[in-house]
């Protein structure tokens, strides 16, 4: 008998809610698919420079794998979202604190404009067997 899948939506208070019509995270499976994160707090509040953003990013990322059951650790692939790609090197630092090896798979994008003005977004895939 074929088992089936169905979308299942995983939303925190630990992240900033969607500001339109999309979800915080869909778990399809055993993959979770985070929307992207900007840098701010759960208030909308965002720090002012690039490094606190992606911390702040990262975290958010952190609290909705967290409520879906997932660690840092089941991240396979992951997308950043740069106002400026001369904060390439900034974003890695802080980057390098929420991975470790194996790293996942990454892209990162300069962009013309974050949504609220943001300088960083995050996205990211996670797995677990």
């Amino acid at each position: 008998m074929e088992q089936q899948l169905e979308k299942q939506v995983v939303a925190t208070k630990g992240a900033p809610g969607a500001i339109g019509p999309y979800s915080q995270a869909i778990r399809f499976g055993n993959l979770l698919f985070t929307s992207g994160q900007l840098g701010m707090d759960a208030l909308g509040a965002f720090p002012p420079t690039v490094e606190e953003q992606t911390e702040r990013s990262l975290l958010n990322v952190k609290a909705i794998l967290e409520e879906a059951g997932y660690a840092m650790e089941h991240v396979v692939k992951t997308t950043v979202f740069l106002k400026d790609m001369n904060d390439f090197v900034a974003v890695n630092e802080v980057y390098a604190k929420f991975f470790a090896e194996p790293y996942p798979a990454r892209s990162a994008v300069q962009v013309a404009r974050l949504p609220k003005d943001g300088l960083v977004e995050i996205e990211v895939v996670a797995a677990r067997p």
